[in-house]
């Protein structure tokens, strides 16, 4: 009777997996390209889920999602975005910025491809119209090129007398560059002086605040960049904070974590976006005729706390714009 009770159990153990492995098989297959490590997305994974659930996609039950991380190293993307063409997904989540958007639209032109990204996708030639993107990608733009001039500008508003700004960008990401010449082209109607600082490593940014500190920089903004939020966000506020650098962010996120402002759309809700443009895509929607979603409400947040350690105090008139003030 043991015996029996044994081999079935056994007999259940074996069959189980294959099907499992048979019902995966039926289930479309989604490639989530991210561009840090799956610790850092947690919250905005969850967010992409939330989207695919909106159109009844349960990750595990009516769908796989593939997940490839490259930890922040960008020359990676080209390799893991190749992986999920091969794999033959149906659609693909290229998140996280630029880099994963070019990478997955350089390996295929027939998988549909989501994007989050913050720089215009036409100019980038992702898509070729806003409204109708054509081909096989579309998604969200964040906005972050066009927000970077109010980012210095509140930042100038706090320190009037301020006369150097210091900008951080991570030289391996697709458009530093342009970052850098939009605060430049930014800073000139405020008589600001940008001081362009560079980090790709933990060590770069080491470097990069001993440089603030060296010049006497006033102040630091950062530019867009998956790195700096997640494997070195909390390193720039606790720097940020050592050295006494007045800093505005790209997103919430860093306020909430101590940073002294930011300004951005919400990164949560783009996240959404995302996965509800990859359930629309699973239900038969093709790319070419979803419009790219751009936010039309941003968030400015300030940390009191924050503000009271560096010695600041924020003018009424930039309290009364904020969105929400952390005690």
């Amino acid at each position: 009777m043991r015996r029996r009770g044994f081999f079935a159990v056994v007999g259940g153990a074996v069959a189980w997996p294959l099907a499992v492995r048979a019902q995966q098989a039926a289930m479309p297959v989604v490639g989530f390209l991210g561009t840090t490590t799956p610790d850092d997305f947690a919250d905005r994974v969850a967010a992409f889920r939330g989207g695919l659930m909106d159109f009844g996609y349960v990750e595990g039950q009516n769908v796989v999602i593939e997940y490839r991380w490259p930890e922040g190293n960008y020359n990676r993307l080209a390799t893991l975005a190749a992986d999920l063409v091969r794999r033959q997904v149906a659609v693909i989540a290229a998140v996280g910025g630029e880099p994963s958007a070019l990478a997955a639209k350089a390996a295929t032109a027939t998988i549909p491809i989501v994007f989050s990204i913050g720089r215009d996708p036409v100019k980038l030639g992702l898509v070729a119209n806003l409204n109708r993107p054509g081909g096989n990608i579309t998604g969200v733009n964040f906005l972050q090129s066009e927000l970077g001039a109010k980012r210095l500008g509140l930042l100038h508003e706090l320190l009037p007398k301020a006369s150097t700004i210091g900008m951080l960008v991570n030289p391996t990401f697709a458009d530093a560059e342009d970052y850098v010449r939009d605060a430049k082209e930014a800073a000139l109607p405020l008589g600001l002086q940008i001081q362009v600082l560079r980090a790709s490593t933990e060590g770069d940014i080491d470097t990069a605040f001993a440089t603030i500190v060296q010049q006497k920089v006033d102040g630091l903004v950062l530019a867009n960049d998956a790195f700096f939020y997640g494997p070195a966000r909390r390193q720039l506020i606790a720097l940020a904070a050592r050295h006494a650098i007045p800093a505005v962010y790209f997103w919430r996120e860093f306020a909430v974590d101590g940073g002294l402002m930011s300004y951005s759309s919400s990164l949560i809700q783009a996240y959404r976006q995302v996965g509800i443009y990859t359930g629309k895509i699973l239900n038969g929607a093709k790319p070419a005729d979803l419009p790219v979603v751009q936010p039309t409400k941003f968030e400015f947040v300030i940390n009191l706390k924050t503000a009271r350690t560096l010695g600041l105090s924020f003018p009424p008139g930039l309290l009364a714009i904020a969105d929400e003030v952390i005690e």
